[in-house]
C-alpha cells in the first residue's frame, strides 16, 4: 500500500446508515455492512440523491465511534452532494469534517478481500507506522472508476489523524 499524509476540505455527503462493530463484522449471519451496501445498490440509492457532486464516486464511512476499532460504529454508503436539501426516507446526512488524513492506496486486487486485507493491515499498525494517532472520528474508503472492476480493483481508505495540536504534550 502508497501512504500519504493529507489534509482534507469538509466533505457533505448523502447515503444510508448501519450500526455494527468488527466482531458482529466477522460472522455472516450477523454481519450488517454486506446488507447496506446490497440494500444501497440495488435500490439505486445513488440515484435518489439530490446535489450529487461527483456521481458514481462512492464513499463508505465509518464513523460515530464508541471508543476504538473494538466498539460500535456508524457504516455510511453514499456520495458527496454541492449541498444537503430534502431527502428520500431512509437517507442521512453526515458531514465529514476537515481534517488531517493518512491516505493509503492498494495495489490492484479483488474485492471485498482488498478492502479487508487493508483494513487488517491498518489495524496492526503502530501510532507511528500508521503516521499518527487514529482520532476515531470518520475513516472512509473510496471507490471511483478504478474500483469498477472487482477483480483488478484499487481502492484509497482514508484514516482520521489527530493533528499536532490535538496530541497530548508533554509541557
Amino acid at each position: 500500500m502508497l501512504k500519504t499524509i493529507i489534509q482534507l476540505p469538509e466533505i457533505k455527503l448523502v447515503g444510508i446508515t448501519s450500526r455494527t462493530n468488527n466482531s458482529l463484522e466477522k460472522d455472516p449471519s450477523s454481519a450488517k455492512i454486506s446488507s447496506t451496501i446490497q440494500t444501497y445498490f440495488q435500490g439505486a440509492c445513488s440515484e435518489k440523491i439530490l446535489y450529487r457532486a461527483k456521481p458514481g464516486i462512492t464513499h463508505c464511512v465509518y464513523t460515530d465511534y464508541e471508543s476504538d476499532l473494538k466498539g460500535d460504529y456508524t457504516y455510511f454508503i453514499g456520495e458527496e452532494v454541492s449541498k444537503f436539501a430534502e431527502m428520500a426516507e431512509g437517507f442521512s446526512a453526515l458531514v465529514i469534517p476537515a481534517r488531517n488524513y493518512v491516505k493509503f492506496t492498494s495495489n490492484p486486487g479483488t474485492l471485498p478481500s482488498l478492502c479487508i486485507n487493508m483494513w487488517q493491515e491498518i489495524w496492526s499498525m503502530s501510532a507511528q507506522d500508521l503516521g499518527g494517532e487514529r482520532e476515531y472520528l470518520a475513516d472512509f474508503e473510496i471507490y471511483d472508476d478504478r474500483a469498477s472492476n472487482h477483480q483488478n480493483a484499487i481502492l484509497d481508505i482514508y484514516i482520521g489523524i489527530k493533528s499536532e495540536n490535538q496530541r497530548p504534550s508533554c509541557t
